[in-house]
């Protein structure tokens, strides 16, 4: 994709590169590409794995393609046809295939390696090494092909990422095991080989799992604009246009329940209007002639027409999209614990194991006993436990959760949580349930009630609905009516006992001013029903329980202050009110730069940029699915406490992680030397690695008592 920069003399060009694994890749790139004199910045998106150039208008594109094949990496330009986004599936469904097949292997040769290290010999012992060597090397060969791709474009170019190590310690041991099997040696390593391939494989399928998930928050948030619209033509008759070839100055027909494709002015008509999407507000708001409505707001009333003034990239909710983007690529350079230790632990690893062989051979051992001890090293080194650290504190942690009702999505929510001292937090539907609730039906006659109820079943409206919920919640039996009939915009009608009935919008002074429905009998009104967004049931202790925790709360809210208000005395917090989603962002940004770790809490599209820029977020299972897919975590019920459950847990599990790290340094503290001096075979190695990650795994099953 190419366009224009502020800068008349520079342009924009988007690549996307599927092997940006870590930090390191983000280094390189940024650093590396800015040194070609023609590219004057250099950003990474870690999430969806792509990299934005600022160029000048001379930088052809092999010269750009070259920029990135001479740092060792593979590069397609974004617009060029559908080819990156199949590129980032086929990565997906490659690695998930090479999980299957190391996966099955390595259950096959540990079977095989059990017979050996029971004591089989001679010729069955062999045997048994030949048909690992046969599972063993295919198995390499294929599942491997991601590490060894990457670590081979590294090396050709004069460049090293951490897929070099990874492949130079396999293929070591594999060769090291092929030729113990030819020269009938005692032991074999294809079950290590192969169990680390599979390890590895995991987190980085896991990984692309997490990167297609991110991709498709701003996909769903898209579909929620209008597909197309009729549009009115100049000798007065109208067409059907895809949203994508709307143009500012058409004139749309918008008709009622229909959702706008663009952002415009109405300029016939009058209708109310459903915001939620855009500002989490759940009463639908009055628009007429001159009033400014947006592309994925819903007409619930009556037929408009709408001048466009903005459509596609240009709508408010194409923007919201685009802050969405921008605020996940700033929280991809979070560097996770593991990746930081696994820089510099793999080349320290693969240097003590180089020293081994040479001090050995230099003391004038022969190369296979010397290869045998370096190959030890490697083993008794194999960052298995260090690799198990933290995600077996976070599986652990994630059940505990999910039976709280909290479901975590994202691998580093957990440590992100742990490291929150302020939290945000949306008004309607994350504080209040986000649904209307009918506050006075106590003071209604029952026979208005059974009449209320019998209208209402018939109705689809939002309010409708909630009025048969919580007559139903009362026992409340319909009465008998006869003839309903429901008008878009006006309500429900219909005949009760021979006398007309109508359920719809209040006809007062003040009818606008709050979320009610009116029964009239004979036109005359009996009955109002009012309706509020109740708070969530435990919403007090919930917040008393945060900031037991040190974590400060305050409301931000895109509804007006008069809505904001009650709540915010109700729990005593401070609130900002009335704001657009980029406010929300800013208020995010400035906490973030008094040096406050900022938990988002929200459940709308309007908080999507916000929930994706905080340092964690989280959403009510009861979010739109832009809320969803920006949110770190999601709690399900109408409970608000699972959000300091998540606090306390994530808490909890950084304190194991940190220990499991002691663990795991500490086993190589201890077998590093040992290995080293040659007391320790590649057997023992192996055991001594199992070992210390079963160390790792027990420790972090205490985290199941946390919550308890």
């Amino acid at each position: 994709m190419t366009r224009l920069a502020p800068d008349a003399a520079l342009i924009e060009r988007d690549f996307a590169v599927p092997d940006i694994r870590c930090a390191g890749c983000i280094s390189k790139l940024e650093q590396g590409l800015v040194r070609d004199a023609r590219i004057k910045t250099a950003r990474v998106n870690f999430t969806e794995k792509r990299v934005h150039l600022s160029c000048t208008a001379d930088a052809d594109m092999p010269d750009l393609l070259g920029a990135f094949t001479s740092l060792g990496f593979e590069a397609h330009p974004i617009g060029e046809g559908p080819r990156e986004v199949d590129a980032e599936a086929a990565s997906s469904r490659e690695l998930l295939r090479a999980v299957a097949v190391a996966g099955f292997a390595m259950m096959n040769i540990m079977l095989l390696s059990v017979s050996v290290w029971s004591g089989a010999a001679g010729v069955t012992r062999d045997l048994f090494h030949w048909l690992s060597a046969m599972i063993a090397l295919p198995t390499i060969a294929y599942a491997g092909r991601p590490f060894f791709r990457s670590a081979w474009r590294a090396l050709r170019h004069g460049h090293t990422n951490m897929d070099v190590p990874i492949s130079i310690g396999v293929s070591l041991a594999t060769a090291l095991s092929l030729y113990e099997t030819a020269t009938h040696g005692p032991h074999a390593y294809f079950d290590s080989a192969v169990m680390l391939l599979f390890f590895l494989l995991c987190g980085r399928w896991l990984d692309s799992v997490m990167r297609d998930r991110a991709r498709g928050g701003v996909t769903a948030l898209l579909r929620n604009m209008g597909t197309g619209a009729m549009v009115l033509q100049g000798d007065g008759k109208t067409q059907w246009v895809d949203a994508t070839q709307l143009q500012p100055g058409m004139v749309m027909l918008v008709a009622a329940g229909e959702r706008l494709a663009a952002d415009g002015v109405i300029v016939l008509g009058a209708t109310r209007i459903d915001l939620s999407l855009l500002t989490g507000e759940s009463a639908p708001q009055q628009a007429s002639i001159d009033d400014v409505v947006h592309a994925g707001t819903l007409n619930m009333e009556s037929p408009v027409r709408v001048r466009v003034t903005a459509a596609g990239t240009d709508t408010a909710i194409a923007d919201i999209a685009r802050l969405m983007g921008e605020a996940s690529q700033g929280k991809s350079r979070y560097v996770r614990i593991a990746d930081r230790a696994a820089r510099l632990y793999a080349p320290a690893v693969h240097s003590l194991a180089l020293a081994a062989f040479a001090g050995w051979m230099i003391a004038g051992a022969g190369w296979h006993e010397a290869l045998l001890i370096a190959v030890a090293v490697l083993i008794i080194t194999c960052p298995c436990a260090l690799g198990l650290a933290v995600p077996a504190a976070q599986i652990v942690a994630a059940g505990a959760l999910m039976k709280r009702g909290v479901l975590i999505k994202d691998g580093s929510a957990l440590e992100r949580m742990a490291e929150v001292d302020r939290a945000l937090i949306d008004k309607t539907g994350t504080l209040t349930l986000g649904r209307p609730v009918a506050s006075n039906l106590h003071e209604i006659a029952p026979d208005h009630q059974a009449l209320l109820l019998a209208l209402a079943q018939a109705s689809r409206h939002p309010l409708s609905a909630a009025l048969t919920r919580d007559l139903g919640a009362l026992g409340v039996s319909p009465a008998a009516i006869e003839a309903a009939q429901e008008t878009p915009g006006f309500g429900m009608a219909a005949v009760w006992k021979g006398r007309p009935v109508t359920l719809g919008r209040p006809q007062g002074a003040d009818a606008g001013s709050e979320l009610a429905t009116e029964l009239c009998i004979e036109d005359a009104p009996v009955a109002t029903v009012r309706f509020a967004d109740a708070l969530r049931p435990d919403a007090l202790p919930a917040i008393a329980a945060l900031q037991a925790l040190g974590v400060d709360a305050m409301i931000l809210s895109g509804d007006r202050t008069a809505a904001v208000a009650p709540v915010a005395r109700t729990l005593g917090l401070t609130a900002l009110t009335g704001l657009s989603p980029q406010d929300k962002l800013s208020a995010i940004g400035r906490q973030a730069a008094a040096g406050h770790k900022v938990l988002m809490i929200g459940d709308g599209l309007n908080d999507g940029p916000a929930l994706a820029a905080g340092h964690a977020s989280m959403a009510p299972g009861s979010a739109s699915d832009v809320g969803k897919n920006a949110s770190d975590c999601i709690f399900l019920g109408d409970r608000l406490m699972p959000v300091a459950d998540t606090i306390r847990m994530a808490r909890q599990t950084q304190a194991v992680v940190r220990q499991n790290f002691m663990l795991a340094i500490g086993y190589n503290v201890i077998a590093v030397p040992l290995a080293f001096a040659g007391i320790v075979t590649p057997l023992i190695a192996a055991i001594a690695m199992s070992g210390s990650s079963l160390i790792v795994v027990g420790n972090a099953l205490r985290l199941k008592r946390t919550l308890t």
